[in-house]
């Protein structure tokens, strides 16, 4: 045994001191080098919460009647399922801040149409699959200008952009071949929007994304597109670089899964097929159904009415607006039947089969009864149905929010001549980021009152075969008082 002096004791034992408290050091700054490494994905799972960063807008994410709705989300709920997590979405203010706030924000993964090489931060993150290609398109308005047809068209400075995106790049690698080409960058504003100010006049051209612009034209007939610039894009999701590949692993594996089970399909199909399939106002197709469909279930319309009190043609032109009264209508996201119910609404209502005619046509009177009734009884007929409408297509609560922003407006909240101008205001970053329930595409209920309101005017006007009644006539007695009334 060797005694050590007072002084090497001492040595010794702040030597262990010291070597204590590298270890404790260690493992407060890295607590995994010591124990086994924990993958970024196992991370995710042991959180419980994969963070999807977005942008309010009609391709991506939004609130509507049901909840959360929108292509990315769709896209997000399918991979959180995928990994056994739940999805949370966080909305950023633009696109701009999107890429700054995956690398120092709190975010998992970037999910909002985003392709590679398309921002300064792009090479600082990494890229999923790609999932949708889109185009780069110049939008202008029938009547407005005259069709540009080429890019020295855009030499005046008259093409609108918004600021930040992977179309002001293209625009500053393009102006290196044509120095004479200039445009206008937009900041806080929403694609949407910038679509509105082409119709409105306020723009003679637009360059976007096609997906988005699609998404909108339908609600604007005269819109045009004139030629796409650059290549197609590739959108993908991104994420930041960790140690590990665990998370681009499983963002692989599930896009490779829902490519080849058909899902994405199904998703794409859902959210972009109908904005080029569907022209509701077709009179031509209108009358063929009218006289192929319609016979088979205007006596269940008719019997509903009387147990709702509300008029049959009303509910039958909300039928045709939803499926073109086709009972067997289905969507790949589970909405379905001639009323379009979805599970959660087919349930609240008790429909056990939404193929059904008779229980979906049931259901969908019973729910829209329920919402007819949740309008202030400050509201009167006709408008209280034109409400009541809007907030069965986009939800109740963007009703209210519409209700507000046209009372600050100096508008009557109560008229729905009034609030159909304040509705498109909702997609406008100005006014949905002071609103309770946020972003929704304030121009779809319009356009679905106005339809729905056209086809039962259709209705009511026409002469068949059967002798349907043309006048209010004794039908008005109950059904008729609440909601056939002139349009406004």
């Amino acid at each position: 045994m060797v005694e050590l002096s007072p002084r090497a004791h001492r040595v010794q034992v702040i030597s262990g001191v010291f070597t204590a408290l590298v270890v404790m050091l260690v493992l407060i700054v890295y607590p995994n080098a010591i124990q086994n490494s924990i993958t970024q994905l196992e991370k995710i799972q042991k959180r419980g919460t994969i963070k999807f960063l977005t942008l309010n807008s009609a391709s991506t994410y939004y609130q509507d009647g049901e909840g959360g709705n929108g292509f990315e989300y769709h896209l997000g709920l399918l991979f959180s399922q995928h990994i056994n997590v739940e999805a949370k979405f966080i909305t950023v203010s633009s696109f701009a801040d999107l890429y700054p706030e995956l690398l120092f924000g709190s975010g998992d993964i970037a999910a909002a149409g985003l392709s590679r090489n398309e921002s300064e931060f792009s090479h600082a993150v990494m890229y999923g699959p790609r999932y949708f290609e889109v185009t780069n398109q110049v939008l202008y308005r029938r009547g407005n200008v005259e069709k540009p047809s080429e890019i020295s068209d855009l030499f005046d400075g008259s093409l609108r952009v918004i600021s930040g995106t992977s179309q002001v790049k293209l625009l500053r690698r393009l102006q290196l071949n044509y120095p004479e080409l200039s445009w206008i960058e937009t900041d806080d504003i929403a694609s949407e929007e910038l679509v509105e100010l082409v119709d409105d006049g306020k723009a003679d051209f637009i360059l976007a994304d096609s997906h988005e612009i699609a998404l909108q034209r339908r609600f604007f007939p005269e819109l045009r597109i004139a030629f796409e610039l650059g290549r197609p894009k590739q959108l993908r999701w991104a994420f930041n670089h960790a140690n590990d590949n665990s998370l681009a692993l499983a963002v692989e594996a599930f896009f490779a899964q829902i490519k080849a089970d058909g899902r994405l399909e199904q998703l794409i199909h859902r959210h972009y097929s109908y904005t080029a399939r569907f022209n509701y106002s077709d009179i031509k197709t209108f009358n063929r159904h009218l006289e192929n469909r319609l016979p088979k279930y205007e006596a269940i319309f008719r019997q509903e009415a009387e147990a709702t009190g509300i008029d049959w043609r009303l509910l039958a032109a909300i039928g045709y607006q939803e499926s073109l009264w086709n009972a067997r209508a289905k969507s790949p996201t589970g909405v379905r039947g001639l009323m379009m119910l979805t599970l959660v609404t087919a349930k609240q209502m008790k429909v056990a089969n939404r193929l059904d005619p008779a229980q979906s046509i049931r259901g969908g009177a019973k729910y829209f009864s329920s919402v007819l009734k949740r309008v202030p009884e400050s509201v009167t007929e006709p408008d209280r149905t034109w409400l009541a409408l809007a907030s069965y297509n986009v939800g109740f609560g963007h009703v209210q929010d519409a209700r507000k922003i046209t009372q600050l407006n100096g508008g009557d909240p109560n008229k729905w001549i009034d609030v159909k101008k304040s509705l498109p205001l909702l997609a406008r970053k100005k006014w949905y980021k002071a609103t309770k329930y946020g972003y929704a595409r304030g121009w779809e209920p319009v356009k679905y009152v106005e339809n729905i309101r056209q086809y039962r005017a259709y209705l009511v006007g026409s002469a068949i075969k059967d002798n349907r009644e043309v006048n209010l006539g004794d039908d008005q007695s109950r059904s008729e008082r609440r909601s056939l009334a002139p349009s406004h």
